[in-house]
């Protein structure tokens, strides 16, 4: 490993950035979701998508890894439990120079269960020493852990601390922790985002217990407020998923000031106006306008006018020929509904 690639390993540590990232969640952080994003907070954690180890190493390597360059700091996440795939895999997403290598033991969707990895790892932590120990051998990033307190009948307060153990014994010093079991038969993937119960106090023992690890809290956080909660009660971050897609100015619009004392909070309209360029750009390249405004809709959420512009987006972006006028358009409905509003004040 050269000392560029020291200094790139270091990155994230350097710039705190962990202090709150956004979750990577299927078909929704993709890279136009990812840029998105990154206008909002420049701070932030971003994640792509879930990707497998074997596809990187069989697949379309450019489709699966390629990403805007202004999205740093970003992680790749993995999916896979053979390690010497996950090697190969890690060697091959090193070209792409990602700032983290995230393996996924957390996922509880039967397609990840049918190839024996995601939450069903939590049950052999030795396998995921190995995985973890063959991928940190050729990667220029970081190599973390996103996991569950446990999954199925296991009693998390055994598990958790005995998966960190051995983890963290082949290397691992940083891990995102979703303070939920998963069951792995009986629960859709939503309802395991949702009916488990939290237990955020298990995760802040952990992170008492064993202090000279990196840990950041998943699982029901929804607001920013809560972000800053958690790292209040002393945990190193906090990992937001659906809100910050959402909700994104809510999450993400103000974060930069309140946890890393930089900037001002964002204005939904300057974010809007940045995206444009990006838009034509897509869209010169043999795109869609909905593949990038489907991640957007959130944008002026609870302003007056935004059901409209969503309205606008949803109906007329994946018509043949649409394009950034069409964004403007659904821009300016917010704006013309919240002079209507001042006027009336």
């Amino acid at each position: 490993m050269t000392d560029q690639d020291l200094n790139k390993s270091d990155f994230i540590y350097k710039n705190s950035s962990f202090r709150l990232s956004v979750a990577p969640m299927m078909d929704w952080t993709d890279r136009h979701c990812r840029f998105f994003h990154r206008q909002i907070s420049h701070h932030a954690l971003l994640y792509t998508e879930m990707v497998t180890a074997p596809a990187i190493v069989h697949g379309d390597r450019s489709k699966l890894l390629d990403y805007n360059t202004p999205e740093h700091p970003v992680a790749l996440q993995l999916g896979g439990s053979d390690p010497a795939e996950l090697r190969e895999a890690t060697r091959i997403a090193n070209d792409w120079g990602y700032d983290e290598i995230n393996l996924n033991c957390g996922c509880p969707s039967d397609r990840v269960q049918s190839g024996a990895f995601g939450a069903v790892l939590m049950k052999t932590p030795e396998l995921v020493a190995e995985c973890v120990a063959e991928m940190q051998a050729v990667a220029h990033a970081e190599v973390t852990v996103k996991c569950r307190i446990g999954v199925d009948d296991q009693a998390p307060y055994e598990v958790l601390p005995r998966f960190l153990e051995t983890v963290s014994a082949a290397g691992v010093t940083r891990f995102t922790i979703h303070a939920r079991k998963a069951w792995l038969q009986g629960l859709s993937p939503k309802d395991n985002r949702e009916i488990p119960p939290l237990d955020y106090p298990l995760v802040e023992r952990m992170k008492a217990e064993y202090p000279h690890l990196n840990i950041s809290l998943n699982g029901g956080l929804a607001t920013l407020a809560a972000a800053e909660e958690a790292l209040a009660r002393g945990l190193d971050g906090a990992m937001v998923g659906r809100a910050a897609y959402h909700e994104p100015m809510e999450i993400l619009g103000a974060a930069d000031q309140r946890l890393w004392g930089q900037g001002a909070p964002r204005d939904p309209f300057e974010i809007a106006e940045t995206m444009v360029p990006y838009i034509d750009n897509h869209l010169a390249h043999g795109g869609r306008l909905h593949q990038i405004t489907r991640h957007m809709l959130g944008l002026f959420h609870g302003k007056p006018g935004a059901r409209r512009y969503r309205q606008i987006l949803s109906e007329g972006a994946t018509r043949t020929g649409a394009d950034s006028a069409l964004f403007v358009q659904a821009v300016g409905a917010v704006a013309q509904a919240m002079r209507a509003q001042s006027e009336q004040d």
